[in-house]
């Protein structure tokens, strides 16, 4: 029997904003010290009351935006009751029946809704048997994300995820990182059968369009699309993947022997590869939500701050647009494009690099020329650059663009050798400094002038007879091992094209 696996994702991205949700108290993932962050409101001690920050509600919108999704007119937050020890109110203000955000897509994937809420505390379970709570994060401005339930694999589920955190950045909406629960993913995954039709997918919505249901998969779907499990504390892209690889094998080995598959929420534990029960699944009556009376209705359209149009013009170029634009406009590899898309360092010294190109009049006015030139920046930057990067644990903060497009015009014109190229790229990477003054301090400046490397042309053919009749007889081979010799006598200097020229025209 063949099982058809589907995913829904509820993605909780940390905002980048310098207060709470709801209070004065610092925003600031990188605290170490616990419980310094708090205030009574967040605390939630008697007779405080919120007050809704408005940095993350415009973050929520420009995300809404980029998304493509409906922007709601009227919005309100709800209180949601559960009682875990990290949680000071005994309560959660989200949003329930009216999100922020309502439909969109991103990579392929259509969106059901995108709200707002505060995040909760942190737990820490000692060794001694003891549970500490920090309560800095809890407050902190927390967006989520709920795609609808169309991702069919675990591949898509993480390349969704991946292009996600990238759009988070690029709005500077959340650093997003998973590393330090900026950004936690979890996976609605179900199997069954049969697959379910786009129709019998469809949202629940009330009469105003705005979505009802919190969830990535409905309960009213289960039937069709098979029982649900919430698979979560999954904090990496590779373990989002893996999750939901082993809850599909899981879910479709227990359908096989005739087994029920449990409604549930289930942990993911990397050590061990493998899921684990955590709880029953709660439904939305269970948390027994009600419109939270100590914050105000919003009707955004009376804020035109908050006009879509207004937001539209504020976003900056997003990922997928700038995959576009580098295509067309630059004709580099589309694996090469990926890695400027996904490092905004390595992408602003790539741009700032060409413009050096562009704005030179010798080459500007030569189309093909800067071409060649961007390519060649390119290949250098990603194949030689990052490497030595990642392989000294350097960033590339000491490289200036100016004297980085510099060394590609030096290549370009023959002035130093690739393995030249390289010695100074590593130097450029460590310390600094300008290529052409490295080059000639180092030794590293391409000999090629004919007079300069003549001498040592008639030396090799001297030395080499059988080698020069292999290539009289016409052993194309021949000749490049008498350029390699050239090369070696010169410790890389010589210009291998004057040398090849310079071996044609004395071997007669």
């Amino acid at each position: 029997m063949k099982y058809t696996p589907t995913i829904g994702l509820e993605v909780h991205a940390e905002l980048k904003t310098k207060t709470k949700m709801f209070c004065n108290s610092k925003n600031d993932p990188d605290e170490k010290q616990p419980n310094i962050n708090i205030c009574p409101v967040c605390m939630a001690h008697p007779g405080t009351l919120p007050v809704i920050n408005k940095e993350a509600v415009r973050h929520v919108l420009r995300v809404g935006v980029a998304l493509g999704g409906t922007l709601a007119d009227f919005t309100e937050f709800d209180r949601k009751n559960y009682f875990y020890p990290d949680l000071p109110k005994g309560y959660q203000i989200s949003q329930y029946k009216y999100p922020l955000v309502s439909g969109g897509e991103l990579n392929g994937v259509s969106i059901t809704r995108v709200h707002l809420e505060e995040d909760t505390g942190r737990s820490s379970h000692e060794t001694g048997g003891e549970s500490l709570v920090d309560f800095n994060r809890a407050g902190v401005p927390l967006m989520e994300l709920v795609t609808e339930p169309v991702i069919k694999t675990a591949k898509e589920a993480g390349n969704f995820a991946r292009e996600l955190q990238l759009l988070l950045r690029y709005l500077g909406a959340s650093e997003a990182n998973m590393e330090k629960g900026e950004m936690r993913v979890e996976a609605n995954v179900s199997v069954s059968e049969t697959f379910a039709s786009a129709d019998q997918c469809r949202t629940d919505a009330d009469s105003r369009g705005n979505i009802l249901r919190n969830s990535a998969l409905s309960p009213r779907h289960s039937a069709t699309l098979g029982t649900k499990v919430e698979v979560k504390n999954i904090n990496s892209f590779k373990a989002v993947e893996k999750a939901i690889e082993y809850e599909i094998k899981r879910q479709s080995e227990l359908l096989a022997r005739g087994e029920k598959v449990v409604q549930e929420t289930r942990g993911w534990d990397e050590n061990k590869g493998k899921t684990f029960s955590q709880r029953l699944k709660e439904e939305s009556h269970d948390y027994r939500y009600f419109p939270e009376p100590d914050l105000p209705k919003l009707h955004l359209r009376e804020l035109p701050e908050f006009h879509e149009d207004v937001l539209r013009k504020e976003l900056p170029e997003l990922p997928r647009e700038k995959r576009e634009r580098y295509k067309k406009e630059f004709g580099i590899k589309d694996k090469d494009i990926e890695l400027y898309i996904s490092d905004m360092r390595l992408d602003r010294l790539f741009t700032e690099t060409i413009h050096f190109f562009k704005d030179d009049s010798n080459i500007a006015k030569h189309s093909n020329i800067v071409a060649e030139f961007i390519q060649l920046a390119s290949n250098y930057i990603v194949s030689d650059l990052v490497v030595l990067a990642k392989s000294t644990g350097q960033n590339f903060n000491k490289i200036q663009p100016e004297y980085l497009s510099l060394l590609i015009k030096m290549i370009a014109g023959g002035e130093i050798s690739s393995r030249g190229a390289k010695d100074i790229l590593a130097i450029m990477l460590s310390e600094g400094g300008s290529p052409d003054e490295i080059a000639k301090k180092e030794g590293l400046a391409q000999i090629s002038g004919k007079e300069e490397l003549k001498e040592i042309v008639e030396k090799i053919i001297v030395g080499n007879p059988g080698v020069v009749a292999d290539f009289k007889s016409g052993k194309e081979q021949a000749l490049q091992f008498l350029i390699g010799q050239g090369m070696k006598e010169t410790k890389g200097a010589a210009n291998p094209k004057t040398l090849e020229k310079l071996f044609k025209e004395h071997i007669t």
